[in-house]
C-alpha cells in the first residue's frame, strides 16, 4: 500500500504541461481530491506554490507537479497558510528559487522515502496492536459473525486517533515555529 501511494520523482511527466494537464494527472493520482483550476490558481496567487513559467503556453514543470504533489498529502492536515508556513521553512520566497535553501527534488525524493516507510511504521507501533484489539473483542462476548466488523471499527478508530494526534501536533510546531520567526 505504502509503496503504491506516491510517484518516484524520476517518473513524474518530464515535460512541461498545461494546466489542464496537471489537474488531470493529480485527479488520476488522487482520487479523493478535486482538483480544479481555480484550486491550483489560488495555491498560485497566494504564494503557496510558485507561478507558472511566464509566457508559455506549457509553464507548469516538474517542479510545480512535486509542489502540488506534497501539498496534496498536507492538505488533509494542514490550512492553506499552514502549508505556505511549512514550505517557507525549505524554500523562503516560493516563487525565487535562488533563496532555496534546498531542491524541490530533494524534498520531494526525501519525502517518498519517507513516506514509503511510514504506513509500515505505523502498523508496528503499539497503538495499533492487532492481538490486543483481538483481545478486546474476546471480552466483548461477540458473535462471531461480528467480530471482524468490530475488530475493522476499532482498528479505523486506532488510526483516527492517531491521525487526529499527529495533526494537532504538526499545527502547534508549524504555528509555533510561525510565530518564533516572526518575533
Amino acid at each position: 500500500m505504502s509503496k503504491n501511494t506516491i510517484v518516484p520523482y524520476d517518473d513524474l511527466p518530464r515535460y512541461d504541461l498545461f494546466l489542464s494537464q496537471v489537474i488531470d494527472y493529480l485527479n488520476d493520482k488522487f482520487e479523493g481530491d478535486k482538483y480544479t483550476n481555480n484550486i491550483v490558481q489560488n495555491y498560485i496567487k497566494n504564494e503557496v506554490i510558485s507561478k507558472p513559467e511566464d509566457g508559455k503556453k506549457r509553464g507548469y514543470t516538474k517542479v510545480h507537479l512535486a509542489q502540488l504533489v506534497l501539498l496534496s498529502y498536507m492538505r488533509p492536515i494542514l490550512t492553506t497558510e499552514e502549508i505556505k508556513s511549512v514550505f517557507h521553512l525549505a524554500f523562503n520566497e516560493i516563487n525565487n528559487g535562488d533563496d532555496d535553501i534546498i531542491s524541490w527534488e530533494k524534498a520531494y525524493k526525501i519525502f517518498s522515502d519517507i513516506q514509503e516507510d511510514s504506513f509500515e511504521d505505523i502498523l508496528a507501533r503499539e497503538h495499533f496492536n492487532e492481538e490486543r484489539l483481538q483481545n478486546i473483542i474476546k471480552e466483548m462476548d461477540l458473535e462471531s459473525k461480528d467480530q471482524e466488523r468490530i475488530l475493522v471499527f476499532f482498528a479505523v478508530m486506532s488510526l483516527i486517533c492517531q491521525a487526529s494526534a499527529i495533526k494537532r501536533l504538526v499545527q502547534h510546531i508549524v504555528n509555533s515555529y510561525d510565530k518564533e520567526s516572526m518575533s
